[in-house]
């Protein structure tokens, strides 16, 4: 009996240990980040959408709802800056120009409040007061002074939105992403409320920074003055990450500060709750963020830490081919009627990807294919003409092929042969078909 009581005892006791470790296990499961597919940590941002691009090809790096269509609140001013900026570049306007505030600018609610109707700044200055300080009064005063009103300045924005090819649902009621509402006018031509993607909102920073790069002129400030050494018209960036606020004993620069971060632009109200498109360069990349719907001013920043950290931790720029490079399966062309039958061949370019740091060769693809025009074949062939094809192909950890062309060239001239070379070249091509087509017998 005393054995058999013993039994169970033990079973319970190994039932028991199965169960802590059990336990153990699913707690450390919690713990450890999900892995995604590529064996890298999963990455979990708490916002109502997030999207992580390279900013030179608009690869997408990461994404979360990238697509649905949300309030941007001030990152709406990303299109008035580009707008602006074109308008400088095409000469139409200049940073020089004076602009009289109007009654309506000066009325603008929300961020700003440092214009009064009447006064008179310069182009700059209010551009200062816009991109730096997120004033929704010299954003309405630009506005007006680019286009006569703001809601024509708005039908603008939806015009450059399609040029520059984002979503179809991007739309725009007026130049500062204020909610129609918090507006001192109403739009009665543009129904609805402003709303873009966050991949919508990467894809116009990746145009501002390629199309406008001095932008990050102004992006980066942290503080200016409307009006100098008055502490009454001091303008303080919203964006707390800059770098430039390293070394400052700020708290900006205790919680935020991010090293390589120069912009881009800030945006909160009720309805958008608190958003952000940042950008950040280190070691020859450059990143741009997007964070749209975070709870609190300070978790925009925490979350684009973590999607910035996340890209230039587990992305690296590769170098696939070199210009001027000869490829070993196709180092040189045939050619027709030249001194010389080949002519050799390299690339007119080189092809780079953002990969991940866990791609191994095998996952970028090279091919190279010659030109089946015969007329590009044939001698002369001019330096630099182009007589191929080379294609590379990456796909992503996410299932995204990125692929990049580049041209197959002449790496030199080919001149055309002689009438007496042709002949006897074509007297020794005879002979030698005949040879092989009787030794094809035997």
């Amino acid at each position: 009996m005393v054995s058999k009581s013993k039994r169970p005892g033990k079973r319970a006791s190994k039932i028991a240990l199965l169960v802590v470790l059990a336990a153990a296990v699913l707690q450390a499961a919690l713990i450890q980040p999900a892995l995604a597919n590529d064996g890298q940590p999963a990455l979990q941002i708490e916002a109502a959408a997030a999207v992580l691009i390279e900013a030179e090809t608009g690869q997408v790096l990461f994404e979360m709802n990238k697509d649905d269509l949300l309030p941007p609140a001030s990152m709406a001013k990303m299109m008035t800056e580009y707008i602006v900026l074109r308008e400088i570049k095409a000469g139409n306007i200049g940073w020089d120009d004076p602009v009289t505030i109007s009654r309506t600018a000066a009325a603008t609610g929300g961020s700003g409040g440092l214009l009064a109707a009447g006064e008179t700044y310069t182009v700059r200055q209010l551009f200062e007061n816009m991109s730096i300080f997120s004033g929704n009064d010299a954003t309405v005063a630009l506005a007006e002074y680019v286009a006569g009103t703001e809601e024509q300045f708005a039908r603008r924005m939806n015009e450059t939105a399609r040029e520059l090819g984002l979503s179809d649902g991007a739309y725009f009621i007026n130049a500062t992403g204020l909610d129609r509402s918090d507006m001192s006018t109403d739009p009665a031509s543009l129904p609805g409320e402003t709303q873009i993607s966050a991949h919508d909102a990467a894809r116009l920073a990746q145009a501002l920074l390629r199309d406008h790069p001095e932008i990050l002129e102004f992006s980066s400030t942290t503080t200016a003055y409307l009006k100098p050494d008055d502490e009454r018209y001091k303008m303080t960036n919203w964006n707390w990450m800059l770098e430039g606020w390293k070394g400052t004993g700020t708290d900006f620069d205790r919680l935020f500060a991010y090293e390589g971060l120069d912009g881009l632009k800030t945006g909160s109200t009720t309805r958008a709750g608190n958003c952000f498109t940042g950008t950040a360069e280190r070691n020859g990349i450059r990143l741009i963020s997007v964070v749209m719907g975070a709870k609190t001013r300070h978790s925009r920043f925490h979350e684009t830490k973590k999607l910035l950290d996340y890209g230039f931790n587990n992305f690296e720029k590769r170098i696939v081919l070199l210009p001027k490079t000869e490829l070993a399966d196709l180092p040189a062309a045939p050619v027709r009627k030249g001194k010389e039958k080949e002519v050799p061949l390299v690339t007119d370019a080189g092809v780079e990807f953002i990969v991940s740091k866990a791609a191994g060769p095998e996952d970028i693809v090279v091919e190279a294919v010659l030109t089946d025009d015969e007329q590009l074949l044939t001698a002369p062939i001019e330096q630099g003409r182009v007589l191929g094809k080379v294609t590379a192909t990456y796909v992503t950890p996410a299932g995204e092929t990125i692929r990049k062309e580049v041209n197959l060239v002449a790496a030199r001239d080919a001149e055309k042969a002689s009438w007496l070379v042709l002949f006897f070249r074509g007297i020794g091509d005879f002979f030698k078909n005949m040879f092989n087509g009787i030794k094809n017998l035997f």
